[in-house]
């Protein structure tokens, strides 16, 4: 019998096992009711997996790094490195096995900021870095970074707006709410989850543990 439902979802740090994904804290999902899960299913072309845990790869691996607070929408694909062995600037775009080595060319590592949010079925391209609370829209092909508190969406995505005005994100940015520990986080959930800058900068300036 299938257990899953849209209402569950999958902690990542409780289920990746891949060393090559880095998982920071212990807020981070995927909904995972509609495929196989993340490590199988969103991931994909990262050595490290069940198939290359135990070969020594060619090149230097890219890395996954995945803040916390990241919401991550069912069947979202994030590509990684493993296969960028087609050379756009040679005639052949095939990878011929006696030139694989010279054909790798890694993208970087891939970096899902704290608190992003994205959406079902969007796609992130290798070596993008998303930015604090940014928001991915469904459907959306990521190709480039996407700068803090920032909406974007399309293939390949654009931005749509700012989730708040720029001064307000640099003092948003500033207070590093994702580094807090997780007693002050939750004290002072109720302004984070609201959109008075002041009161979350008078309530961070006056917490006491």
């Amino acid at each position: 019998m299938n257990n899953k439902h849209w209402t569950k979802m999958e902690m990542l740090h409780q289920t990746v096992k891949n060393k090559n994904i880095s998982i920071k804290g212990t807020h981070s999902y995927y909904s995972d009711a509609y495929d196989n899960g993340f490590e199988r299913s969103v991931v994909r072309y990262l050595h490290g997996d069940e198939q290359t845990c135990h070969r020594e790869p060619r090149w230097d691996i890219d890395k996954l790094y995945i803040g916390d607070y990241v919401c991550i929408g069912a069947e979202a694909v994030i590509l990684m490195g493993g296969n960028h062995t087609h050379r756009a600037d040679w005639f052949s775009l095939y990878p011929f096995m006696d030139k694989i080595d010279e054909a790798y060319q890694s993208k970087g590592d891939t970096h899902l900021g704290d608190g992003c949010w994205i959406g079902m079925r969007a796609m992130i391209m290798p070596g993008v870095t998303l930015g604090e609370g940014a928001i991915v829209a469904a459907n959306s092909v990521i190709t480039k970074n996407v700068e803090p508190y920032t909406i974007v969406g399309g293939s390949p995505a654009k931005t749509i707006r700012k989730r708040f005005a720029p001064d307000t994100i640099e003092r948003l940015l500033a207070l590093r709410i994702y580094d807090w520990p997780e007693a002050k986080f939750d004290a002072l959930k109720d302004v984070i989850c609201s959109n008075d800058i002041d009161a979350l900068e008078h309530a961070h300036l006056y917490y006491v543990n």
